[in-house]
């Protein structure tokens, strides 16, 4: 009988332990979403600089690429690389391509 009660007492430790472990990570990764944005001057001047640099990205690639791709070779955050992309949209100057990805009209 006293076997039983260490194990469930051991038992129950763990999944304490382990429900702990989770809620720490998630705070964790919250506190790393809230510390990551960035701020994005939203203005005609400011869209349109991120317009131009999303379509240099699109330029130099010549190939359809994803907002993630085109981010990173723009070296801009994603906020603004959907806003050069809005931008560049509604002038006509994209076309959507398979798998969620863009390219120069």
């Amino acid at each position: 009988m006293a076997e039983k009660k260490t194990t469930k007492k051991a038992t129950d430790a763990k999944e304490t332990a382990a429900k702990k472990s989770t809620t720490t990570t998630t705070r964790a990764t919250s506190k790393k979403a809230v510390e990551s944005k960035v701020a994005v001057a939203i203005n005609a001047e400011n869209i349109g600089f991120k317009a131009g640099d999303v379509y240099q990205a699109l330029a130099a690639a010549e190939r359809a690429l994803n907002v993630d791709e085109i981010a990173a070779a723009a070296k801009i955050s994603t906020e603004e690389t959907l806003l050069g992309l809005g931008w560049l949209f509604k002038e006509g100057k994209l076309l959507s391509a398979e798998d969620n990805k863009v390219v120069l009209a």
